[in-house]
């Protein structure tokens, strides 16, 4: 059965407004997908858009999720129409949201991409909504070919590929990584914008208060969902260079493990730095993540390989300086020395750069550089983009 959280809108009440559908993850669901495609959507209402959000019923399978839950315990969004009906294990309902979609015929029809496993619910529910020869599809890619890589990755991919009009890419690593699908289809880089939508910064020791830390320690943070590929274990290995293991440096880890976590905790016992760590690895909620962002002086993302990171835009929000590897496309966000370090994936390279950082008191000339640099991020930018995208046609 259908839910539908919120309708603040008719479709049909008005033939001047342009249409929008949104499908994807969306509440009930939680984490950095439901987040964007939610920003997305109120960046095209604020765009005069009437537009509509179908989420799944069924996301991922039990067996193939590796946190808790999938789902919120937050409020629903009150001025979002979010209907879910989408099972990405069955094909009924690919059908079923494809002619509902071919019916309301959107201007747009907007999918954000980033497992090969969505290919074939995803595929085909544009396959048959743009049957009605008006709506354009276009995908948002986060990755078309993933960091954790399975047999039959690229014929999924290539499925939902074929059914696209166009392609937005998140980083100049994905839209090459595109190319070898031999696609003609318009595509355009444009990168992620900044994930505005957790509250403004709050002053850093407030911040550190109703976390419960330390005034006087100075914290760094480390963000998202643990997965392997993010590189927590060459962070934890930094954490234990003599120089940082005797200063009052201390880094937060706030994010649920989708791995093993006992390797993880196996380092940290070895390298004898519990006190250097707060370990915060349960789900951090929407309404919390404001206040780690606040609390820390900067965010590193050791990541191993990457295409681009929502983590990035979260800290350019709250005028956090980074560090980050030479990886896929986070260079291509993160200006060397001037809103934080670009280093190579190795503890030493980490360690130094957080070093430097407070060795050289960089905080205030990188923050002041943040605030310039994020500029360039905006929502209505990626809106302009899609036009684009499509007026090359």
């Amino acid at each position: 059965m259908s839910i539908i959280f919120k309708k603040h809108w008719d479709w049909k009440m008005s033939n001047s407004k342009k249409t929008a559908v949104i499908v994807g993850s969306a509440y009930p669901l939680r984490g950095g997908l439901a987040n964007y495609n939610e920003r997305l959507a109120r960046a095209y209402i604020q765009a005069g858009y009437n537009v509509k959000i179908f989420t799944f019923s069924l996301q991922y399978p039990g067996f193939l999720f590796p946190g808790k839950t999938q789902y919120s315990d937050e409020p629903a969004p009150k001025d979002l129409d979010i209907e879910v009906c989408l099972n990405s294990v069955n094909p009924l309902s690919w059908r079923k949201l494809g002619l509902k979609i071919k019916q309301l015929a959107p201007d747009l029809l907007i999918i954000k991409f980033w497992i090969p496993f969505m290919g074939p619910s995803l595929g085909t529910v544009a396959r048959i909504a743009k049957r009605n020869k008006k709506t354009k599809v276009v995908s948002i890619i986060d990755n078309i070919i993933p960091h954790e890589k399975r047999v039959g990755d690229h014929l999924l991919a290539s499925y939902f590929v074929k059914a696209m009009d166009g392609f937005i890419c998140m980083s100049e690593a994905v839209l090459n990584d595109l190319k070898s699908f031999y696609t003609a289809k318009p595509k355009l880089f444009s990168p992620h914008p900044i994930y505005d939508n957790f509250g403004e910064p709050l002053e850093k020791q407030l911040a550190k208060r109703k976390l419960g830390l330390d005034n006087d320690t100075p914290y760094i943070l480390f963000f998202g969902f643990i997965r392997d590929y993010k590189g927590l274990d060459v962070l934890l290995k930094a954490m234990a260079n003599t120089k940082l293991k005797d200063s009052n440096i201390k880094l937060i880890v706030a994010g649920e493990f989708y791995c093993d976590k006992q390797p993880y905790l196996d380092s940290i016992k070895e390298n004898k730095i519990e006190d250097k760590l707060v370990l915060a690895t349960d789900f951090i909620p929407d309404s919390k993540v404001g206040l780690y962002f606040s609390a820390c002086d900067m965010v590193v993302q050791p990541y191993k390989t990457a295409t681009q990171s929502g983590v990035t835009q979260i800290a350019y929000h709250f005028e956090k300086p980074m560090v980050v590897t030479k990886v896929g496309g986070l260079a291509e966000i993160v200006p060397h020395m001037k809103t934080g370090y670009v280093v190579d994936v190795d503890s030493t390279a980490v360690a130094e750069a957080i070093l430097d950082f407070y060795d050289q008191d960089r905080e205030a000339v990188f923050k002041s550089n943040c605030i310039q640099e994020k500029k360039k991020y905006s929502w209505e930018k990626l809106l302009e983009n899609i036009d684009d995208l499509f007026e090359t046609q």
